[in-house]
C-alpha cells in the first residue's frame, strides 16, 4: 500500500504562502453571507484541480475550492466540455483582468459575486388534487452558491458569443458588476427574476 507523502518536520508551510496560481493570496478572503459559509470552500490551494475526489460523497463539492467549482461550470456546453486546462487559463486571465480593474484580491470579487447573485427564494410545482400550481420556496444554500455560479459563468459565455470581445474580458466583467450589485450583470438579472416570481407566487 502506498504510503502518504509527508513533509519534513523542519519544514513548515504557512498558509499564506500558499497563494492561487502563484499570486492570490486565500488569507483575509471575507463571506458575509453567513448562510454561504458551509458550502464556499476557501481551502488553500495552489492549483484548482481536485480531480472529481468529492464526485461519491453526498454534499462533497462544498469541500470543492470554490475557484475549481466556478472553472468546472464554465465547462457546460457540450463543445467545451471536458476542456479544463482551456477553462482554467479563461479564469486565471480573467483574474488579472480582475486585478488590474478593480485593484483588488480576485477571490474576494468572485466570493462577493457569489453572495450577490445568489437567489434567496423561488418556486415549486405542487400538485393538489390534479391541479397544478406554483408556490415560492426558500432556497438552500447550496443551492444557492449552484445557482449563482451557473449565473455567472452564463452571463460570461453569452457576452462572448458572436462577439470580438473574449471571454476571459467577459467572465471578469460579469464577476466585476456582480460584486457591485449592478443590475447592468446578467447574474443579477437572472437572481432578481427569479425572486420577482416567487413573490408573486406567495
Amino acid at each position: 500500500m502506498a504510503q502518504e507523502f509527508q513533509l519534513p518536520e523542519d519544514i513548515e508551510v504557512r498558509a499564506d504562502a500558499i497563494r492561487l496560481f502563484g499570486k492570490w493570496s486565500w488569507i483575509g478572503i471575507e463571506i458575509r453571507d453567513p448562510s454561504l459559509k458551509r458550502y464556499i470552500s476557501l481551502k488553500p490551494v495552489w492549483l484548482p484541480h481536485t480531480g472529481g475526489r468529492h464526485e461519491h460523497r453526498r454534499f462533497g463539492k462544498a469541500e470543492v475550492p470554490i475557484v475549481e467549482r466556478l472553472i468546472n461550470k464554465l465547462m457546460r456546453p457540450g463543445r467545451n466540455g471536458g476542456k479544463k486546462h482551456l477553462a482554467y487559463n479563461i479564469v486565471k486571465t480573467a483574474f488579472d483582468i480582475i486585478y488590474f480593474e478593480t485593484g483588488e484580491n480576485p477571490i474576494q470579487i468572485l466570493v462577493r459575486a457569489i453572495e450577490n447573485a445568489a437567489p434567496r427564494e423561488e418556486t415549486t410545482r405542487i400538485m393538489y388534487g390534479g391541479i397544478t400550481y406554483r408556490v415560492s420556496v426558500d432556497v438552500a444554500p447550496q443551492r444557492r452558491v449552484d445557482l449563482a455560479l451557473r449565473f455567472l459563468t452564463e452571463g460570461a459565455r453569452l457576452c462572448a458569443f458572436n462577439n470580438p470581445k473574449p471571454i476571459e474580458q467577459c467572465l471578469a466583467e460579469e464577476l466585476i458588476l456582480a460584486a457591485r450589485g449592478s443590475p447592468q450583470s446578467y447574474a443579477i438579472r437572472q437572481k432578481e427574476e427569479i425572486e420577482r416570481i416567487a413573490l408573486s407566487s406567495r
